[in-house]
């Protein structure tokens, strides 16, 4: 799998570049109404090799790119060689299968300024009799909005059961249709050999910084203790690692964790599903957030590795820890944020999982705000309209001394200064005052 190692080192994801975690690197991605939905679909198949094993491969594209410029042409290049190993992170010992549960994951691919696409994979077997391949159809876009890009998965799947060119007028037609502002739906006129014409609505939950989240992933796999430990973990920048089979399991559990930092943005380098041929990146000494199949455990126990919080969302069990996640959160705080998650553990059934995102993520807003929502009246505005934060104020005006001594830490973090250096940015000089 040699060629595979070198096809890894020019993905974006590669240890030398990404994991020094790059101010301006977001881990949630923002966006206007109006843009494409997607820059690619491309179909990955595994094709055999001479010795025996299989290898993922680029087997469709759409559209084709024409007319590329020498830098976006090996950007586009770059992109195209990393795609594959996301698709199939699990290597390549497969064989043909007759039977196979589809399933749905996501990857993230940062890209040399720091800005991130994602892919969004519907992993299935082609329709057909005997035993065959999986492949997987993965969309590639800027826009973080996973129910979205299921349901256009969906549709996906259903005209690939007809035939490979019923894809391409849905995606043209997609193409063509501007993403909807959120709380809108935009319809997309689909034909059907033998139905007849469709018409699929897709439409944006009204609360965008929620659309790309599934908290409930995270409830129905961890107790509300465990994810305490884990935000504990993510909120002072450390490594983390996620373990499971499924990658939907994981590339779900991880866009959970990242969302629970709302408003502020997991800043480091992050990887909602490694593939087999990057695992070594484990070892980097600067924050991660990683999601491995449970299959590579040993290799990562192996690996000689700083602190770092490895969770198994199979068992919802913690297999290290660094020792002092009980003690990190104030105390106070902490309990009122397991007394609201264990509510919603018990009402899991009535809710919907919007109503269990609005709530998971106003509990932790909630923590926020409580700690930290003073900042804006310690940024000191100049005459030029530029502002300057003032820590020591900020500090110093937390009454109560658990408080106090978690947000010292805290503001030392990449997310914090990221969110404070926008902040400091963002009041419009008033007219006449210059």
């Amino acid at each position: 799998a040699t060629e595979g190692k070198d096809e890894a080192s020019a993905t974006e994801n590669t240890p030398s570049r990404v994991p020094q975690g790059k101010p301006g690197e977001r881990s949630s991605v923002f966006y206007s109404p109006g843009q494409f939905f997607f820059e690619y679909l491309v179909v990955v198949s595994l094709k055999k090799m001479p010795d025996g094993r299989y290898e993922p491969k680029i087997t469709y594209q759409f559209p084709k790119r024409e007319n590329l410029l020498k830098g976006q042409k090996e950007e586009e290049e770059r992109l195209l060689r990393a795609i594959p190993l996301f698709c199939f992170p699990d290597g390549n010992n497969w064989a043909p299968v007759t039977e196979f549960t589809s399933e749905t994951f996501s990857f993230v691919l940062t890209n040399v300024d720091g800005s991130r696409k994602i892919g969004y994979c519907r992993r299935l077997l082609p329709s057909g009799r005997g035993v065959r391949l999986p492949e997987v159809f993965c969309i590639i876009s800027c826009l973080g909005c996973f129910g979205l890009f299921s349901k256009i998965l969906d549709e996906v799947e259903k005209r690939r059961q007809i035939s490979m060119a019923v894809i391409y007028p849905f995606m043209q037609g997609l193409r063509e249709s501007p993403f909807p502002a959120p709380g809108k739906t935009v319809t997309i006129k689909s034909f059907i050999p033998e139905s007849g014409t469709e018409l699929i609505e897709l439409t944006r939950p009204v609360d965008a910084h929620l659309e790309h989240v599934e908290f409930q992933a995270l409830l129905q796999r961890l107790s509300p203790h465990l994810i305490l430990h884990i935000f504990a973990s993510a909120v002072l920048e450390r490594r983390l690692i996620f373990l499971a089979e499924e990658l939907s399991v994981l590339s779900q559990c991880i866009h959970a964790v990242a969302a629970l930092l709302y408003p502020f943005t997991w800043a480091h380098t992050y990887i909602p599903v490694v593939p087999e041929c990057l695992l070594d990146t484990v070892c980097c000494p600067t924050p991660f957030m990683v999601g491995i199949q449970m299959r590579h455990l040993e290799r990562v126990l192996e690996q000689p590795m700083e602190e770092a919080l490895i969770v198994d969302l199979c068992e919802g069990k913690i297999i290290q820890a660094v020792g002092d996640e009980e003690e990190i959160l104030p105390g106070k705080l902490q309990t009122e944020m397991l007394m609201s998650l264990n509510r919603h553990n018990n009402n899991n059934n009535v809710h919907t999982s919007e109503q269990v995102n609005t709530l998971v993520s106003e509990a932790f807003v909630h923590f926020f705000v409580r700690l930290v929502g003073h900042y804006a009246s310690h940024i000191k505005w100049g005459r030029s309209g530029s502002g300057s934060f003032q820590e020591r104020a900020f500090c110093k005006a937390i009454a109560s001394k658990s408080c106090r001594r978690f947000v010292k830490k805290f503001v030392k973090t990449n997310m914090f200064s990221l969110f404070i250096e926008e902040a400091e940015k963002s009041r419009i000089p008033q007219e006449g005052n210059g």
